[in-house]
C-alpha cells in the first residue's frame, strides 16, 4: 500500500466523512511534557473511525458486484459503519457481532436496517459464519480491517491530521485488526520517514506484539479485555505485512490504565471515550514523557459506549468487572 492509495481514497470518500477535529488539552500537555493533539474520531459519522474504510470499499467496488447485498463480521463499530453505508447505497447489509458486544452498537447497526447475526466469541468462528452468509446468500464479504481499500480509507484520517496539525514527531495509534495502524503508517512514514509510530494493544489482546516477535502471524485465546474493539485473536494477513514494516514497536496497556485514560479524557475535556477509543492515549500517559519540544499526534478511535456504563467504569476501583 503507498499513500497514493490514501489520497485515492479520501478523494473518493471527500464530502461523505466528518472531516474530524484535532484537539489540545493543556492538561495532557503539562502531565506528558510534550505537545500533544488529539485526532478525535468521537466526531465521526457512526461514533468511530470505521466509516473511513467501509465506505472507500464498497465506492471501490463495481456496482454489479454488490447488488445482492453486503456481509461483515464485526466487534461493533465497522457493523455500524458498514450498516450506514448500505442503507444510504441502497443494498442489504448483514452484520456478524459477537454475542457479548455491547447493546448501544447492535441498537446502531439495527438502526440503519442491517440484519444482525450473533456468535458465541468462546466457541463460534465469526469468519466461517461470515463467509457461509455470504455463499447462501449471495453477498459480498467486508473485510473490517484486513484489505488493501479498507486500510487506505483508514488512513485518510492521518492525512487530515497531518494537515491540521504539521509535522510530527511520534504518532500514536490503536491497532487491532491492524487497518488503521497500517492506513496511518503508511501516510506518516510517506510524510516523514523519520517519525515514530507506535501501535497500542490490550495488554490482554496483544496479538499483534506478540507475532512482531515471533517474525510471523500468531494466534491468541479470545481476549477479555475492556477493550471489546481490540479483541483480535490474530493480526490480519496484509495489515501484518504493512506493519511489520512500519510499526517501530506496540506498546500495551492494561484494563486500569485504559480507564484512567477515558476519566482524563472526560474530566478535561468533556470526551467519552470507549474504551478502544482511549487505548492509544493510555499507552502515551503510562509510557512517553518528554521531551518538551516532541510533537506527539494520538488518534482517539471511537466513542460508541452507552453514559451509564462509562461513568460506571469511571467510579469503580478496577476495570475487571466489567470485562
Amino acid at each position: 500500500m503507498l499513500i497514493s492509495d490514501v489520497t485515492s481514497a479520501a478523494k473518493r470518500i471527500s464530502g461523505r466523512v466528518v472531516r474530524t477535529p484535532v484537539i489540545t488539552l493543556p492538561e495532557l500537555d503539562a502531565t506528558v511534557g510534550a505537545r500533544v493533539v488529539l485526532k478525535s474520531e468521537l466526531h465521526q459519522h457512526t461514533g468511530a473511525f470505521k466509516i473511513r474504510g467501509a465506505l472507500n470499499k464498497l465506492l471501490a467496488a463495481d456496482p454489479g458486484s454488490r447488488r445482492q447485498g453486503v456481509v461483515a463480521a464485526s466487534s461493533g463499530n465497522f457493523g455500524r459503519a458498514v450498516a450506514m453505508v448500505a442503507q444510504q447505497l441502497g443494498i442489504p447489509a448483514h452484520v456478524v457481532l459477537p454475542g457479548d458486544v455491547p447493546e448501544v452498537k447492535v441498537a446502531a447497526v439495527r438502526a440503519h436496517q442491517a440484519h444482525v447475526v450473533h456468535y458465541d466469541p468462546l466457541r463460534d468462528d465469526r469468519d466461517v459464519i461470515t463467509a457461509d452468509l455470504a455463499d447462501r446468500l449471495g453477498l459480498r464479504v467486508l473485510p473490517s480491517s484486513d484489505d488493501p481499500d479498507v486500510a487506505a480509507g483508514h488512513g485518510t484520517l492521518a492525512l487530515e491530521l497531518f494537515d491540521q496539525a504539521g509535522a510530527l514527531d511520534l504518532l500514536v495509534v490503536p491497532v487491532g485488526g491492524g487497518g488503521l495502524a497500517a492506513g496511518c503508517a503508511t501516510v506518516a512514514k510517506a510524510l516523514n520517514p523519520r517519525i515514530q509510530v507506535v501501535g497500542v494493544e490490550p495488554a490482554d489482546g496483544d496479538d499483534t506484539a506478540r507475532s512482531l516477535r515471533a517474525g510471523h502471524r500468531v494466534s491468541i485465546p479470545t481476549p477479555s479485555t475492556i477493550a471489546d474493539g481490540l479483541r483480535h485473536r490474530a493480526p490480519g494477513r496484509f495489515t501484518f505485512e504493512v506493519n511489520s514494516r512500519l510499526l517501530d514497536r506496540i506498546d500495551t496497556v492494561t484494563n486500569e490504565q485504559i480507564v484512567a485514560a477515558m476519566e482524563f479524557l472526560w474530566r478535561h475535556g468533556r470526551l467519552m471515550a470507549e474504551p478502544s477509543g482511549a487505548c492509544a492515549l493510555a499507552a502515551l500517559l503510562a509510557h512517553h514523557r518528554g521531551p518538551a519540544g516532541l510533537r506527539i499526534g494520538v488518534v482517539l478511535s471511537g466513542g460508541n459506549i452507552q453514559p451509564d456504563r462509562f461513568h460506571r467504569m469511571l467510579a469503580a476501583d478496577t476495570a475487571a468487572k466489567y470485562v
